[in-house]
């Protein structure tokens, strides 16, 4: 747990900048900022380096990867189309009763994780795994090999993922608000999907895209383009979720 609760802050500080792009990551500087050993650090760089976060620098070192808000975000949106398109062959061929019970095991999983109210560090771990499966599940159960090929493809992007959570902001309110109505949405997805409702179960996916990216924050959104400086203004930086 210690190596993912370390990953996840390492994901953060290369969100907020505090990693710049291009930056030598190192072992030690880390573990101190971090305040813990170098040994859940050197296993997390790894990691990171294959969620495409990092690139090889050096004999053995890692380097933070350059990437744009408008790269990521493209990602996000053509994922989402294609796990729409994933929902709506369930909803129209009808999903197994097997496939259902887990979804709904998701479902379960995910209240538990908010009936407090609050979220800790062990809370977004739990939560970010809970997510990778569910999206996981409506790839597996579409069974169409092409379309999970190129949703692979989509989460090599930086923040694109599923299973990868960070967050530019230190408000654990903010965090809450954001994954709760995300949450939400899962349950809307999985009526959806049980109700044969195709085109709502693809149009949720589009939606729960554009939630994503209004998380990542106004500054995120003016890079991508999807928003003027004056707009930028007047939202609040939040929490980025995928």
């Amino acid at each position: 747990m210690q190596q993912t609760t370390t990953m996840l802050h390492i994901r953060e500080m290369i969100l907020r900048g505090e990693l710049a792009p291009g930056e030598r990551v190192r072992e030690a500087d880390l573990a101190e900022r971090l305040g813990t050993s170098r040994t859940p650090v050197r296993q997390a760089l790894p990691a990171l380096a294959q969620e495409g976060l990092l690139v090889p620098s050096g004999a053995r070192g890692f380097a933070v990867r350059a990437f744009s808000a408008r790269e990521s975000t493209e990602a996000l949106h053509v994922r989402a189309a294609l796990e729409g398109l994933a929902a709506r062959a369930l909803a129209t061929n009808g999903a197994s009763a097997e496939l259902l019970a887990e979804l709904k095991d998701c479902l379960a999983q995910g209240d538990r994780i908010f009936i407090e109210r609050r979220l800790s560090d062990d809370d977004e771990i739990r939560y970010a795994e809970m997510n990778a499966r569910f999206h996981t599940l409506i790839l597996e159960g579409a069974d169409m090999p092409l379309l999970a090929s190129l949703v692979s493809r989509c989460n090599i992007v930086p923040f694109t993922d599923p299973l990868t959570l960070a967050f530019d902001t230190q408000s654990r309110d903010m965090m809450f608000n954001f994954l709760f109505y995300a949450h939400r949405q899962h349950h809307a997805i999985v009526t959806a999907i049980e109700s044969r409702q195709a085109d709502r179960a693809e149009n949720l996916f589009r939606e729960h895209a554009y939630t994503q990216v209004q998380s990542q924050g106004a500054d995120f959104e003016k890079e991508a383009g999807l928003t003027s400086a004056a707009e930028a203004r007047h939202k609040h930086r939040g929490p980025r979720l995928v």
